[in-house]
């Protein structure tokens, strides 16, 4: 089965990059330098992790903006002057080496289903979680944090 990942829309949030500090703290964001932490801060947008030095934004993101109980928001890293990942079965680095919550939605956004997956495992848990008719969507988390990852659609 074919699918397709998406990172979240880079111009989202290319005008908080022109913003001062002030007022990304006005609106509950920092800015902030990646450490040389490995692996580094995964960027949303391009699902590519962030390299010593690189400037990040820590924002409160609304990523599943729906009118159910399922509903959404949470904090993402993003890095200035990515372009948005979206590709077909193939699946990035940064989801390959974490652990993953997948969720499945329907058409309604209600949840279906979900499982926690090494990233190495993540196009048997997507082939899983499609072989619901029902499926529409799927959304990838970083298990530990809980912080959204990546969108999944059928290609």
């Amino acid at each position: 089965m074919s699918f397709r990942i998406t990172g979240l829309p880079s111009e989202h949030f290319d005008h908080l990059f022109r913003l001062s500090d002030e007022e990304l703290v006005a609106r509950g964001a920092v800015r902030r330098p990646a450490d040389g932490r490995t692996p580094g801060y995964p960027c949303r947008i391009s699902l590519t992790d962030a390299r010593e030095g690189d400037e990040l934004l820590l924002v409160n993101y609304e990523h599943h903006p729906v009118h159910s109980p399922y509903r959404m928001r949470f904090a993402v890293y993003v890095r200035k002057g990515e372009d948005t990942y979206d590709a077909v079965d193939q699946i990035p680095q940064q989801l390959r080496i974490r652990k993953l919550a997948v969720r499945s939605f329907d058409k309604d956004a209600m949840m279906l289903d979900w499982e926690l997956v090494d990233g190495h495992e993540l196009e048997r848990a997507i082939e899983r979680l499609f072989a619901n008719p029902e499926a529409a969507y799927l959304h990838i988390h970083f298990a530990a944090p809980g912080c959204y990852a990546a969108r999944v659609d059928r290609a």
